[in-house]
């Protein structure tokens, strides 16, 4: 029995050494196996690098649009309002176009399709300037947001499934890619279009070269469609956690409660978001600061994200429950935000530190996203669900807001609304950040009797 046991392992585990195996051949198995150790090396490395220009992508198309946003309303003779429709359709995109993602994914392999996001993005912002009409230029902005919408719900997914032991590093990474390349097209879309001789069509357009260039990454991984393939190694789990099959869930993910207060949490902290990208800057200039100090408030909220995006997620995924987390970024919220209410000049820099804080929660959230499922197909299901039904969630707030301040005649009522919204967004969070997955409460629980007649087998 041992010598059978000896042979088998052998025979599996050394091919080299297996029975009838020449020297010859024992000795050409092992640069073979060296090589393939080295292929998934550079595979694992390269996947890495499109994760990290792919996220640079997620939101240049935004940020780039508002920098010149004065400039494109008068080459397109829009009027205000059209220009706030303009301001509102991403967030309508994201939710519209994200659902359908996990779909293509299982049809033709995530890499294909956030392959063909980046070609998206590439064509819109490329098209977009030089279009001629208004609605041309919305067109050519839905298509790059179509692109920016399945690579939002598809970056989870492909961090479960091809990193599965290394989740919160892998989206920290990806967030610090997000984050920096929101304040990067946001600070130097203006710089860019000076350098390019003062014309704003070539400095919107130039963000499609970024796009390309994730692009052509992708390309090389576009037919690998099996993710165990590329995992990376990571610690070897117990054999009861290997054995013990993941049943698929049989009912929706709106029957989840974890999705509903993911999808919630994540809503209200893009309303945050959204609220403090459009009119946090305003809200200093009324408060008597100089347009460039106000300015560069707005830029060191939006830069406060480039590294606590890298270190929340790994934090996070070291907790067995977020929910203190999401209280302390809540909190800082609230100190922001109450801050900006009784001393918004004295205090500016403070105000606009805590709330570039709180603003971490998208990080957070992502990460949360791929801890509350254990499989790549539920990290994509509560993906789809949670970013969509969260970006319509977010699409009122700036609008309120924008309505609260033109009928009160300033930011009092307006900001009590923010403060008051990171109550629940703290409730929600919580709530998201227990230990638990979709899985577990979307597989319908076996009958007493079935359960006792399994067992009886």
């Amino acid at each position: 029995m041992s010598d059978g046991r000896n042979v088998s392992y052998e025979a599996t585990e050394n091919p080299a050494r297996r029975p009838g195996t020449t020297r010859g051949e024992a000795d050409a198995a092992v640069p073979a196996e060296a090589a393939t150790a080295v292929s998934t090396a550079w595979r694992t490395r390269l996947l890495m690098a499109a994760v990290v220009l792919a996220a640079l992508n997620l939101r240049p198309a935004v940020t780039s649009l508002g920098a010149l946003l004065e400039e494109v309303r008068e080459g397109f003779g829009m009027s205000g309002s059209v220009a706030g429709l303009l301001t509102s359709v991403p967030s309508l995109c994201f939710a519209a176009f994200g659902v359908a993602a996990p779909r293509l994914a299982r049809r033709f392999g995530a890499p294909a399709v956030v392959c063909a996001g980046m070609a998206a993005i590439a064509v819109g912002l490329l098209v977009r300037p030089w279009t001629g009409s208004t609605a041309g230029l919305l067109a050519a902005t839905a298509l790059a947001l179509m692109g920016i919408a399945v690579g939002n719900i598809l970056m989870p997914v492909i961090v479960k499934e091809r990193f599965p032991d290394r989740v919160g590093p892998m989206t920290g990474l990806y967030s610090m890619a997000l984050a920096l390349g929101t304040s990067t097209a946001a600070a130097l879309t203006v710089p860019l279009t000076g350098a390019l001789g003062g014309n704003w069509r070539l400095g919107l357009a130039a963000w499609s070269l970024l796009a390309v260039a994730a692009g052509l990454a992708w390309l090389p991984l576009v037919r690998d469609r099996g993710a165990r393939r590329n995992r990376v190694p990571g610690p070897r789990r117990g054999a009861a956690e290997r054995s013990a099959p993941v049943k698929a869930p049989t009912r929706s993910i709106t029957r989840s409660r974890t999705a509903w207060a993911l999808a919630v949490f994540f809503g209200l902290q893009g309303t945050c978001a959204y609220v403090t990208m459009g009119w946090l800057a305003q809200i200093f200039r009324d408060a008597g600061v100089s347009a460039g100090t106000a300015g560069v408030l707005l830029a060191v909220t939006m830069v406060m994200g480039v590294p606590l995006s890298f270190v929340i997620p790994r934090l996070a995924a070291r907790l067995p429950h977020q929910g203190p987390m999401v209280i302390a970024l809540g909190v800082s919220g609230l100190a922001g935000y109450a801050g900006l209410i009784l001393a918004p000049a004295a205090g500016a820099w403070l105000w606009a530190v805590l709330l570039g804080i709180a603003n971490c929660a998208f990080p957070l959230a992502l990460t949360m996203v791929g801890m509350r499922a254990r499989t790549g197909e539920g990290v994509g299901r509560l993906s789809a669900f949670a970013q969509s039904t969260g970006y319509l969630i977010s699409i009122p707030g700036p609008v309120l807001v924008g309505v609260l301040y033109q009928h009160s005649g300033g930011w009092g009522l307006p900001l009590t609304l923010m403060a008051g919204l990171m109550i629940p967004q703290m409730i929600f969070g919580v709530l998201a950040g227990k230990n638990r997955t979709v899985e577990d409460e979307l597989v319908p629980r076996e009958e007493p009797d079935a359960q006792a007649a399994a067992a009886r087998r």
